[in-house]
């Protein structure tokens, strides 16, 4: 399905931005793990649980979701998404319970997969091939901006309404307001140019392309990066500098804050510099930073350390989701769930970290962020310009 770029109105990218800033809400798992592990008393394996609950769904409902826009539309997609997220931050307000706060982190991880699936497509619709990888990047600008909020919007909840949860309130409403936006602002699907569905075996054909396969694995370990840090930080902090968790929290916000500036440089530069060199530069970047996070025990240097890695590791994501796209425009509908069901990265590093931090010690954990770093770096150079 194509829209005229020509054609495309600013206002059109409005529903897009929103939609961007809900798809931020599924990074408050990391710091809402640490919450949730403090009022149930649970151990970090126990504890990683809900952010697996989060991203397992990426691996599972991708495909699938791929599927649904070809018969669909992709506007009627993210709409889906939408309603699924509005559900998942009900039931966390509603009712606390450790089974039922697993349960809204597995919808929000499904809403999440849909919105991810559906959203990048529609933004190639009705943007050029030549704008895709700062559009792609300006999103992720504002998807950091939603998640170097969550950790603040959860601090202020707690302290100034004496609890946390009305973070998931708030979420809620923003959800049901991006709907109206999205059916108000956003034309539909022209119904001829809807396309035919593709069939799982049509989709997983595409794996036969090494191009794509190293795409993939690179988002499979961004993600786990990602999430990694967002879980760890806080620990981190509360081991090396003895800080309360209320505080160490803030540590997430500023790594996210350092995402959102590096995403809007990363918008800025990728204009006229090569994505690829860009990619290869920054993963190395974050490798050195990362090992002064392991090797740092005074506050001010791990802090840093911290805001280099999130503006090493800002623009990985979308970089290689439009390189991926870019390879082959005609199968963006499946190629987007392909690239999104990496996503369970998340779900697959963060227990392997646990597990180990658990019967080694917190430093051992975060050598699986490390070398899924260096594996992230040599891939990088397999691109060529």
């Amino acid at each position: 399905m194509q829209y005229n770029p020509e054609k495309k109105t600013p206002l059109v990218l409005i529903p897009i931005f929103l939609n961007f800033f809900i798809m931020g809400f599924v990074d408050i798992v990391g710091v809402a793990t640490n919450y949730v592990k403090k009022d149930f008393a649970l151990s970090d394996t126990m504890a990683s649980l809900i952010p697996m609950m989060v991203f397992v769904w990426f691996a599972i409902c991708s495909v699938p979701t791929g599927i649904l826009m070809g018969k669909i539309g992709r506007k009627k997609t993210v709409a889906v998404s939408l309603l699924v997220t509005a559900l998942a931050m009900a039931i966390p307000f509603l009712g606390y319970t450790y089974p039922g706060v697993l349960l809204a982190f597995a919808l929000l991880g499904i809403g999440n997969t849909i919105l991810q699936v559906s959203l990048n497509p529609l933004i190639a619709a009705v943007v050029r091939t030549e704008k895709l990888t700062s559009t792609l990047t300006m999103g992720q600008f504002v998807k950091a901006i939603s998640s170097f909020l969550g950790p603040i919007l959860i601090g202020v909840t707690a302290t100034q309404l004496g609890d946390w949860r009305f973070t998931f309130l708030f979420y809620g409403l923003a959800t049901i307001f991006s709907i109206a936006v999205l059916y108000t602002l956003h034309p539909d699907d022209p119904v001829k140019t809807v396309e035919k569905a593709s069939s799982f075996r049509q989709l997983f054909a595409l794996l036969k392309d090494r191009y794509l396969i190293n795409c993939i694995l690179i988002v499979v370990l961004i993600v786990g990066v990602d999430v990694g840090l967002n879980t760890s930080i806080p620990q981190l902090l509360i081991d090396r500098v003895a800080i309360p968790l209320e505080d160490a929290a803030l540590g997430t916000s500023l790594y996210f804050a350092a995402r959102t500036i590096g995403t809007f440089v990363g918008a800025l530069l990728l204009v006229r510099f090569s994505a690829r060199k860009f990619l290869r530069g920054t993963i190395v970047l974050a490798v050195f930073a990362f090992v002064g996070i392991m090797i740092s025990s005074a506050l001010w240097i791990l802090l840093l350390f911290i805001v280099l890695v999130g503006l090493a590791c800002a623009n990985v994501f979308s970089i290689v989701f439009s390189l991926a796209l870019q390879h082959d425009m005609k199968h963006a509908n499946e190629i987007s769930a392909l690239m999104i069901m990496g996503v369970s990265g998340g779900a697959l590093l963060l227990p392997l970290q646990g597990v180990i931090t658990d019967n080694l010690n917190f430093t051992a954990g975060l050598s699986i962020v490390l070398i899924s770093m260096l594996i992230m770096a040599s891939i990088s150079f397999k691109f060529k310009n």
